[in-house]
């Protein structure tokens, strides 16, 4: 590595509450200026892992895993250290000690790591000891010198040449104080010292839209003469020139950023699948008795109910053949079996279970497992949309359930895999147009109305971005341009957009592994919240080869089982959803009437204008309807050309 300095300890935006710093942007930056290495250390998680891995491969850069983790200690004292991972031992440790934080450490509402776990995963790991913020520069700062040397003592016991002491000059109080103490016990213990710049921001003239962001996340106010002021203006990406000026006196700290970059080794691997086992008979394989199950059951389906018209079946067998010989080539058929498993469990206890949607229903296998309900040749559907060998990629249920018991579902797949091995998917939230003009105009201290007054003027269209909302309203490009608070809101706001605010929950996205997902990514967990969620979100999850379930809570299954529930309670001849006629003319005309409100994909005055067009009077017409309200056949007139 030709370098003279590396940046190893470096918050982005999914730091959540310090950092201006996006991924593009920073990579983009490192490209432009040559630099071959990066660390990302963000506070207690590694959301941007993947993200960052891709987009710095990508460009040529070497990408450096890391955390910054809050610790207690047993006397419940609080402090941060760094840790980056060396290879695969160490990311498993970090992940393990960042998982068991989320999952058994919140304190001071916080996710903590405790310091007795550090002893059991540390491996593979390199520390550093996070300056003033860190035990040692806590003690250092306390004049609590004794104290402060048997740390450093005690680390370097642990960690032996992978703890290293650290110094920064980011023009903090006490901060030379701080760094001859560190250098001084450097020298007596013989622990290597590492340069820092703290990095939050990109640039100097970041500092501003940095603190919003602080006090964003704080709930304060910029000029809250009470509000900690914890960063300084030199806390922004400095060039290697830069850095090496600022440490002219002490060029080995400098030169150990190289060497750390060197010993970190991590790489992620894409294109492998994990699934979890799923139980079989003994004696089989699991394509043995896949083969076997989806057989008996086409036979049992066959024996009671025949081949559709125009079709034999032999021509059932031979389609179920196709299908099994590709599931099996792919490697999937544990998918279908799972999948397969916990709709079947859902219908056994009278879960509402939608019928099929999306290409899945193309699937003669998932038709006689009772994933779907359609029998595909009845309607003409190919298994080739759903599962292509070549073009590999994961088959994809959307299975709905009921709105109300979607999570006994959840909970049942938790205690058939494991808890640790079942979670949900993060996602997160974004600082969007009027939401970051509202948070702006708050820590700046505005009155409401007249933030409010900003935020009513940006377009309520779906996606609107701040300079688009200030082309296309001329009242607001006005009032930025004649009011003076409202033009530094504006600006401010517009250095904010699109920052990743929050975390939240994917609607529908369940991960299962196939050993503890701390194995595999580390896991998250609100402190007044139940379940897990992963750390990475449903792309990155997929990325890594971990396989996503779609569990969909859908309020139409709930109210038609509502209804049923009714209809059924004094009814001798009870109604099943699953056999009413498909031509009944009454529900035709209803249709015709466009009377669809509520009726799921047939209720928004798009389609209803459509319907008014086509006047369907059969099923196949509906599944017309469906398929031609798409922006592709819309465009191309194909509706118009269908309705004639």
């Amino acid at each position: 590595m030709s370098a003279q300095f590396i940046h190893l300890t470096v918050h982005s935006e999914f730091s959540i509450v310090d950092s201006t710093i996006r991924i593009p942007q920073l990579i983009e930056k490192l490209k432009q200026d040559n630099i071959p290495a990066i660390a990302i250390t963000d506070f207690n998680n590694m959301y941007a892992a993947i993200k960052f891995y891709k987009a710095a491969i990508n460009n040529g850069i070497k990408p450096l895993f890391g955390a910054d983790l809050h610790i207690i200690d047993e006397a419940n004292n609080t402090y941060v250290f760094t840790f980056l991972c060396m290879n695969k031992t160490g990311y498993l440790n970090l992940s393990e000690l960042i998982s068991l934080a989320h999952q058994s450490g919140y304190q001071h509402g916080r996710a903590m790591v405790k310091e007795e776990w550090i002893n059991q995963h540390h491996e593979g790991l390199i520390a550093i000891s996070a300056n003033m913020r860190g035990d040692i520069g806590q003690f250092i700062g306390q004049n609590k010198m004794e104290q402060a040397a048997d740390k450093v003592a005690k680390w370097k016991r642990l960690f032996d040449n992978r703890f290293y002491l650290s110094i920064a000059k980011i023009g903090r109080k006490h901060e030379k104080w701080h760094n001859d103490a560190t250098i001084y016990f450097a020298a007596h213990q013989s622990v290597a010292i590492v340069a820092s710049n703290e990095v939050r921001f990109m640039q100097e003239s970041d500092f501003n839209a940095h603190e919003a962001r602080v006090c964003i996340n704080q709930g304060m106010i910029l000029a809250d003469p009470r509000r900690e002021k914890t960063y300084t203006r030199q806390q922004y990406l400095a060039s290697n020139e830069e850095m090496i000026e600022k440490f002219k006196d002490f060029p080995q700290a400098i030169e150990n950023t190289v060497e750390i970059a060197k010993r970190c080794h991590y790489c992620f691997e894409f294109g492998k699948y994990y699934l979890p086992d799923f139980p079989i008979p003994a004696g089989l394989t699991i394509d043995e008795f896949f083969r076997k199950i989806t057989q008996e059951k086409l036979d049992d389906y066959l024996k009671n109910h025949g081949a559709f018209e125009g079709y034999s079946e032999q021509d059932y067998q031979e389609r179920l053949k196709y299908e099994v010989d590709i599931i099996l080539q792919m490697g999937f058929p544990g998918y279908f079996l799972i999948v397969a498993d916990f709709i079947n469990w859902s219908k056994k206890n009278k879960i509402p279970v939608g019928p099929g949607r999306g290409s899945g229903a193309g699937s003669l296998v998932a038709f006689v497992l009772k994933i779907t309900d359609l029998d595909p040749l009845q309607y003409g559907l190919i298994f080739e949309r759903f599962l292509n060998p070549e073009r590999i990629s994961m088959p994809d249920f959307d299975v709905d359930f009921c709105m109300d018991r979607r999570d006994e579902v959840i909970e049942y797949v938790a205690a058939t895999y494991g808890a640790k091995q079942v979670s949900q998917i993060i996602t997160f939230g974004t600082l969007s147009a009027k939401a970051v003009v509202r948070d702006v105009g708050r820590v700046l201290g505005y009155p409401f109305p007249v933030v409010d007054g900003i935020a009513k003027l940006i377009p309520n269209d779906l996606g609107i971005t701040l300079e688009l909302a200030q082309k296309e309203s001329a009242e607001l490009a006005l009032k930025i341009e004649t009011d003076d608070d409202a033009k530094e809101l504006f600006e401010l706001a517009l250095q904010l957009e699109g920052l990743t605010r929050n975390t939240g929950k994917h609607a529908g996205g369940v991960v299962i592994a196939p050993d503890k997902l701390s194995r595999f990514c580390p896991v998250y967990k609100d402190e007044h919240a139940e379940g897990i969620l992963s750390q990475f979100d449903k792309n990155d999850v997929e990325a890594i080869g971990l396989v996503k379930f779609d569990f969909l809570g859908l309020r139409t299954l709930t109210i038609i089982d509502n209804a049923l529930q009714t209809i059924n309670e004094n009814n001798e001849n009870p109604v099943d959803i699953t056999r009413i006629p498909l031509d009944d003319a009454k529900v035709f005309q209803l249709l015709k009437e466009c009377r669809t409100t509520a009726v799921f994909q047939l209720e928004s005055d798009g389609i209803k204008g459509l319907i008014k067009k086509l006047v369907p009077d059969s099923f196949a017409e509906i599944i017309a309807l469906v398929a031609l309200y798409r922006p592709g056949p819309m465009g191309a007139g194909m509706v118009d050309t269908y309705v004639d």
